[in-house]
């Protein structure tokens, strides 16, 4: 008989500590034991889109720019800049006290060889490098961009939290392919990462990186201001059962799990140890990717006729509960209540879904019966019912859908192939990203149109509005084009916006100092 996540709540969560080393009690005293929403699958941030790997990018990575929960970014590897030529040089000074967890010093080389790095992966990185005429390090401080045009936003790109951001390297492992992801793990952030205790699906550990030096100005705010450990350890342990991770969390054998489902809230709030709270009001927006490349999505009046069986509500009330406090629809292409946000296009996505009309026009847009492979990570508490929603929805559309449940590192790499479904492609898969993963056309990836990833959606009239973005004189400017982008957006479907949800977090009240924003490490400590 199935065993329901509520019945874990009762239960003792010590079995799958059981079998792990002596390390976790041996340091308890200076161990935070941290539960991650899914396993950490690439250990490369720049490589990978995962929002696992951004945590664990933080932990190990430091980056030259900071930023905090009000999006306003500060330096953070740099002591500052100075903008000349009318600005069109940027002169970045690395700051004093910069160490490899290998013990050699952090170069301004190391940091031109990183930011390609991040260029070839990240749009808003791309934006950077296409609008840099030399990047070059002029000495071992000193991180010089000659400019063909000003970009203001420099700090901006260099500083996001969102993915991918900008990590550091040494100049070894950022020379290498971004294309690839690299195994070696080698950073200058607050954490290094103990490779040796690594257990691919049980365990992750790091240790406190005695050389860092915080800043010494300002205050910890996400991931701007000082950095300062307080712990010698953090141990992350993989528990692909949320009900498991919450009863570890009860019975005080986890410090902290990120990610706590909805339904299991009620219980967590009665305890009178335990925090539950939203880090982030900007939620996580969900989409449906689709393959621009292959049938029936290379067609775009296929792809418009879809909307109409789009329901947001059912998607969010399937991973968030009918609590209006913890969804959102209609959401657009931008996170909502953030500068860029329209109610551009959104009544589509308003009233009842009517899906003989949907068949009709799908039948006259041309789709005829073609199958449709959906990905569906089976091992994601949140990705899961979106890809259950989404199935019975394009299946009520009267579509052939083959659902693929795989484990969320084999749908990113499944998501990597251009061949034709019978050979091992794939037409569609369920997603969700931090809503300040689509903050702006230049750093929200999906919507950059150049067909550089998964879904390969190509659109040079898009380029020609980010680039209009990335020139626009002022905020009015921005938002006027981003109407733009967001029409243009309903017309093309890059991808389906399928609603927001906010994520709570629950944490022991034996533990204080956890930032808003996304869950980093530094400011926690034993209450």
């Amino acid at each position: 008989m199935p065993i329901s996540r509520r019945s874990f709540l009762g239960a003792s969560a010590s079995l799958p500590l059981l079998s792990m080393p002596g390390i976790v009690r041996a340091e308890a005293q200076t161990t935070l034991r941290f539960v991650p929403v899914i396993d950490l699958a690439f250990l490369d941030p720049i490589f990978s889109t995962a929002q696992v790997s951004r945590n664990h990018g933080f932990m190990v990575y430091d980056t030259l720019y900071g930023m905090n929960a009000a999006l306003e970014v500060s330096p953070q590897m740099v002591s500052g800049h100075v903008v000349s030529n009318d600005s069109r040089q940027w002169d970045l000074t690395l700051r004093d006290g910069l160490f490899w967890h290998d013990g050699e010093k952090v170069l301004a080389r190391d940091c031109t060889a990183s930011i390609r790095r991040w260029a070839g992966r990240d749009g808003f990185g791309a934006e950077l490098i296409a609008a840099t005429d030399e990047l070059s390090a002029p000495d071992d401080r000193t991180i010089r961009f000659r400019l063909k045009r000003p970009f203001p936003l420099l700090p901006q790109g260099l500083g996001k939290a969102a993915v991918q951001p900008a990590f550091m390297m040494p100049e070894r492992l950022a020379s290498q392919d971004p294309m690839k992801a690299l195994t070696e793990v080698v950073g200058s952030g607050p954490f290094r990462f103990v490779k040796d205790e690594r257990v691919q699906g049980i365990r992750n550990v790091y240790a406190k990186f005695e050389r860092y030096q915080p800043r010494t100005d300002g205050k910890p705010d996400w991931t701007a201001g000082p950095k300062i450990v307080h712990y010698d350890r953090v141990l992350w342990s993989t528990m692909p059962d949320a009900g498991t991770a919450a009863a570890a969390l009860r019975t005080d054998e986890q410090d902290w799990q990120e990610t706590t489902p909805h339904d299991l809230l009620p219980v967590l709030k009665g305890e009178g140890d335990i925090t539950t709270r939203i880090l982030d009001p900007r939620g996580y927006a969900c989409m449906m990717r689709v393959n621009h490349l292959q049938p029936p999505f290379d067609n775009p009046a296929i792809r418009r006729a879809l909307l109409g069986a789009i329901d947001q509500v059912a998607f969010m009330t399937a991973v968030a509960g009918s609590d209006p406090a913890y969804q959102y629809s209609p959401l657009g292409f931008f996170a909502p209540d953030t500068p860029m946000a329209s109610d551009v296009g959104l009544d589509v996505f308003r009233g009842p879904r009517n899906y003989d009309k949907v068949k009709a026009e799908l039948r006259a847009a041309g789709y005829n019966g073609e199958k449709v492979v959906l990905l569906v990570p089976a091992n994601s508490q949140a990705q899961r019912p979106l890809g259950e929603v989404a199935a019975d929805m394009m299946r009520r559309a009267g579509m052939n859908v083959e659902y693929v449940a795989l484990d969320f590192a084999a749908v990113l790499q499944r998501q990597l192939k251009k061949d034709p479904v019978d050979k091992g492609g794939w037409s569609a898969a369920v997603g969700n990203w931090q809503g300040i993963d689509w903050l702006t056309p230049a750093g929200n990836t999906n919507l950059r149109g150049e067909g550089a990833v998964a879904g390969w959606y190509k659109s040079e009239k898009m380029g020609a509005l980010r680039a209009q973005w990335l020139a626009a004189p002022d905020l009015a400017a921005q938002q006027r084009i981003c109407r733009d982008v967001q029409a243009l957006a309903f017309e093309e479907i890059p991808y389906y916006p399928i609603g927001l949800y906010k994520q709570p977090t629950a944490y022991r009240k034996s533990i204080t100092g956890i930032l808003d924003g996304t869950a980093v490490f530094w400011n926690v400590r034993p209450a």
